[in-house]
């Protein structure tokens, strides 16, 4: 038991050095291809502006550094970012890239954190239950129900909800984080006005997941009961629940694993819709204001938080790799 333990923290040491390297890669490619696309901060303050010139502009461009060769910049920012200093935002407010981004990240992070315990607690019974009963009718309305989430598109979803819940009864509120009157609730009433200005949004995210979670757990789990050990488990006479939840339930959360893991850079990017439609002040906001404004240090940070979740979402997937399926853990550091 000790040797697999050091096996696995052997491949996770590795895994993270060579994912050092990748996100150096990562930093490199989208800081040359944000400066590459058209229009820059100095343009977007002096092209409406009358009265700035082109002496206006080179002086905004001193003031950013962007005046500078393209080397120049990165290495001046990469040197600041081992420090973790990720520079001043170029907006009117010149405020920290990590203090904006500290303000945006709870709120973006709490719903998606919501939104997968919802998922995999609906998900994974709905899975397992659908392979158990195969072609049954609870099966078949589920194929039903998971298309139907497949289709809906989430700014569509999110309006009926809006329009029904929100407008038609008024039982949720429909935009914002908070209500007009917060500041005079007590503590728990803040919590609860809070929790129910995301309700609607958590339940937008969390359909679209659970019909791809659910169908990867019922194909997962079908391939699962197929295998020998599964029929000789039933041959002996064990009860079909122990052979389910006890045996195949464990092999089966491999591919689940992998699609948590891939799910985390979602957590930005997918959230700029829900957020921009329940006008939610994210993460996800705050990246698409600051790719139209140019501002690149705020774009960078971004994507270096991005970066770095995907990253820590694969050295979660192989964490849980080792904890669901002991010959991982028995490979010791080969990959």
């Amino acid at each position: 038991m000790r040797s697999d333990g050091a096996g696995l923290v052997r491949r996770l040491v590795r895994k993270t050095l060579w994912m050092l390297v990748v996100l150096w890669g990562i930093t490199l490619v989208s800081f040359i291809v944000i400066h590459l696309a058209p229009g820059s901060p100095s343009d977007l303050q002096t092209t409406l502006n009358p009265y700035a010139g082109e002496a206006a502009r080179a002086r905004l461009e001193a003031l950013y550094g962007i005046d500078r060769p393209l080397h120049e910049q990165y290495l001046d920012w990469l040197s600041r970012i081992i420090r973790l200093d990720f520079g001043i935002s170029m907006s009117s407010d010149a405020r920290p890239v990590m203090e904006k981004i500290g303000e945006r990240l709870p709120l973006t992070i709490g719903m998606n954190i919501a939104s997968l315990l919802l998922t995999l607690l609906v998900a994974i019974p709905v899975g397992v239950l659908s392979a158990w009963k195969q072609g049954s009718f609870f099966d078949r309305g589920m194929t039903v129900l998971v298309f139907l989430g497949f289709a809906m598109p989430g700014f569509w979803l999110a309006l009926l909800l809006m329009l029904h819940f929100g407008l038609e009864h008024q039982w949720l509120p429909i935009s914002g984080l908070t209500s007009l009157d917060f500041e005079s609730f007590s503590r728990w009433e803040k919590l609860v006005d809070i929790g129910s200005h995301l309700i609607l949004p958590i339940t937008v995210i969390t359909v679209g997941s659970v019909a791809g979670m659910s169908r990867f757990m019922r194909a997962s789990m079908l391939e699962v009961l197929r295998q020998d050990y599964i029929l000789t488990a039933r041959a002996k006479g064990l009860p079909t629940r122990l052979v389910i939840f006890r045996h195949a339930l464990r092999n089966a959360l491999l591919p689940v694993i992998t699609l948590l893991g891939l799910s985390v850079p979602g957590l930005i990017g997918g959230s700029v819709i829900i957020e921009t439609i329940f006008a939610l002040p994210g993460l996800g906001q705050l990246f698409y204001t600051a790719v139209m404004a140019r501002d690149y240090p705020l774009i960078m940070g971004n994507l270096v938080l991005g970066a770095i979740l995907t990253l820590a979402g694969n050295i979660a997937a192989d964490i849980g790799y080792g904890l669901a399926d002991p010959r991982i853990r028995m490979q010791g550091g080969r990959p």
